[in-house]
């Protein structure tokens, strides 16, 4: 692989997870729509995220350009299998651009032990399911999102139901949150630094403009 397609595809997949509601002077470059289905065990602890990414039709097309090495425009599943080892190997660093918490508090993930890629109807599909490193309980308050730390990539969620739980306990509730930018700011001003104002891609901060789904459930004695 030339360090110029290693460096372009890096930057792609260091890109991949940000909530549409990025602020007004962002400009994203990629586009993906996305579907996070949670599973759930029979103990009420989550089980895995699982994430479906399906991106842009020009995005796509460069992936094909840059990975199609006998020019016959399809991928095959050595083809394949490159795209999914730079894109993983390039999300690793950045904890695959999840969010997720227990009370305000960050859960920590293990890596997935695997990512696909698949190209169907002339777009680029990624997927990966990961799992809490530590038991992760339906107490309290629980939230998922993705976000991606360059705002490089605009991925979205078009419909709530795009942000699934199987088998929800009945006294859980479910909510989607997407944040309004300027309200974003305004809640988060005292923690927002001259550095996000001048680099808002160098810091961990675009994960407030992150749509997430949040369940809420009953504190058990």
């Amino acid at each position: 692989m030339s360090g110029k397609l290693h460096t372009a595809m890096l930057a792609g997949a260091t890109a991949m997870l940000l909530a549409s509601t990025a602020p007004a002077w962002v400009h994203p470059h990629v586009f993906a729509e996305a579907r996070l289905d949670v599973m759930v065990n029979a103990d009420q602890t989550v089980k895995s995220l699982r994430h479906l990414w399906r991106f842009d039709d020009l995005f796509s097309s460069t992936v094909l350009m840059e990975f199609d090495k006998n020019s016959d425009l399809k991928l095959d599943d050595a083809e394949l299998k490159e795209v999914s080892d730079t894109v993983q190997a390039s999300l690793a660093e950045f904890g695959y651009f999840q969010i997720v918490t227990l009370n305000g508090k960050d859960v920590e993930m293990k890596p997935p032990a695997q990512l696909m890629a698949n190209y169907e109807d002339n777009q680029l599909i990624i997927l990966f399911e990961s799992e809490p490193k530590a038991p992760l309980k339906l107490d309290g308050k629980i939230g998922f999102g993705v976000y991606d730390p360059t705002f490089y990539t605009a991925i979205d969620f078009v419909e709530d139901e795009n942000m699934s739980v199987a088998d929800l306990p009945s006294t859980c509730t479910r909510s989607v949150i997407r944040p309004d930018p300027d309200e974003a700011l305004a809640q988060n001003q005292s923690t927002l630094t001259e550095a996000f104002f001048n680099d808002p891609a160098g810091t961990d901060m675009s994960k407030i403009f992150a749509t997430r789904l949040e369940l809420n459930c009953p504190a058990k004695g």
